[in-house]
């Protein structure tokens, strides 16, 4: 193989795929279209006798690549997880919550934002899904800080920030999605994140003492608990709110972290388990299902058109040599593993300012597999921080996405300034946590490799 000629073929294909995005074409289309073109081109400029390793069986082998992985096991659980955050969404679980939480902390300074940051974490271990969970956080809370005076950056930050947990947090359907390029069971991605999602609503949870402490205007308290008897009566209240929601998350991440059932099958009680729970709290009717059926297929066609286009163009890219140029490349650092993990962070973070979330994951996790297995980095460790890297792809202009689904329900008077300005330190924060799981490899390992002794 001419590594030159390939080089230079694996670039002006990147450029094409980056160029056609900026389009505004859809994604799904642009991945798998620069494929195919490229895959002809290959075998054209092949034939004219230019040293590009291309030839068009790399089209059938799309085919191939694409019919196993469609027919994976392993992604089962996606539409299931998928149908039980958007069921619990219609449930109205999450308002009577962060209504008793609030109460709970309504004499706090930043009692709200602390609220709608505890929620963030039930939610994301409940749903999974950010626009769901980044649009039920704006419509119910940003409207009510407003009203009690918050600054704008820090309500604007606290809900597209605590709504983004869900990314990371199990039942991430992330995490589903990066156990096929990673070659890693879905159980052990779940717990070897458990720990670091956490980590990083520690870390929100803790800014915002800090900041509400330090500027206490910022962040005024909501109101004067007037007797002990409602005090009582709003812990009661929490507890009959935090319930169900408890118990559908130890329902399906406990019977996978102690192994119970497969993640396929804790995805199905947790299907099952939302439904009970709308039909108990009296929300579940035709309406309500369908509507619920009808944004988990849209949500799921969204994922797996860019799936196949994603399946598509790597496999060309692979068949162009462009792993070999990638693997090549990257090992001819001047450094270490430490620094090629690093530098692979840095990219990683870079490219959220441009790609989406499944874009990244779907092609680069399995052209930079291969690196980790060369160079012997742990690659559950190095998947998870690729996971709480991408949760920064959510808050960083100008393709957040949670920044769109917050602009969508916002109040008036919250312009694109205000939300830039105020997840300048939540992406800080996941920058800080980032660091800690880098120095800290144990946040990732321990709980795997002790789960089931």
């Amino acid at each position: 193989m001419d590594l030159d000629w390939n080089l230079l073929f694996v670039a002006l294909m990147f450029a094409t795929f980056v160029g056609l995005l900026l389009t505004g074409y859809p994604v799904a289309f642009v991945l798998a279209g620069v494929g195919v073109v490229f895959a002809v081109a290959g075998e054209v400029l092949n034939a004219y006798g230019l040293p590009v390793d291309a030839d068009l069986t790399t089209l059938s082998l799309v085919v191939d690549r694409i019919y196993g992985t469609m027919s994976s096991y392993g992604l089962v659980p996606l539409p299931l997880f998928i149908f039980m955050g958007h069921m619990l969404d219609q449930s109205g679980v999450a308002a009577d919550l962060l209504e008793s939480l609030q109460t709970m902390l309504a004499r706090v300074a930043g009692g709200m934002a602390l609220g709608v940051t505890l929620l963030g974490v039930v939610l994301a271990a409940s749903t999974g899904i950010i626009g769901a969970s980044v649009a039920l956080l704006g419509t119910l809370a940003l409207p009510a800080m407003l009203a009690n005076g918050y600054q704008k950056e820090l309500a604007v930050g606290t809900v597209a920030a605590s709504g983004c947990l869900g990314i990371l947090i199990p039942p991430s359907i992330m995490l589903v999605l990066m156990s096929e390029p990673m070659q890693l069971s879905v159980g052990d991605l779940f717990l070897g994140a458990l720990f670091p999602g956490l980590v990083l609503a520690g870390l929100y949870l803790g800014y915002l003492v800090v900041i509400c402490l330090a500027r206490p205007q910022f962040a005024p308290p909501a109101r004067r608990a007037e007797a002990g008897e409602q005090e009582q009566g709003a812990a009661w209240a929490l507890v009959r709110a935090l319930l169900p929601p408890l118990g559908l998350i130890l329902a399906v991440l406990g019977s996978i972290f102690f192994g119970i059932v497969s993640p396929s099958e804790a995805a199905g009680v947790g299907a099952i388990g939302a439904t009970l729970l709308a039909l108990a709290r009296g929300r579940l009717d035709r309406a309500t299902l369908t509507e619920a059926s009808r944004a988990t297929a849209r949500t799921t066609s969204f994922i797996f058109a860019i799936f196949l286009g994603a399946t598509c163009f790597s496999v060309v890219l692979r068949g162009l040599g462009g792993d070999e140029v990638i693997e090549a490349g990257i090992t001819a650092l001047p450094f270490g593993p430490t620094g090629i993990v690093v530098c692979l962070m840095a990219l990683v973070f870079a490219l959220g300012f441009f790609l989406d979330w499944i874009e990244i994951t779907l092609i680069v996790l399995p052209l930079v597999e291969p690196v980790t297995a060369t160079l012997g980095i742990d690659k559950l460790w190095f998947t998870v921080l690729v996971a709480v890297c991408l949760q920064t792809s959510f808050l960083t202009p100008p393709v957040g996405f949670a920044l769109f689904y917050l602009r969508g329900v916002a109040p008036p008077g919250i312009e694109l300034g205000h939300l830039y300005r105020g997840i300048v330190p939540f992406v800080g924060l996941q920058l800080v946590g980032l660091l800690l799981i880098f120095l800290f490899p144990a946040l990732v390992t321990w709980l795997p490799a002790t789960a089931f002794d």
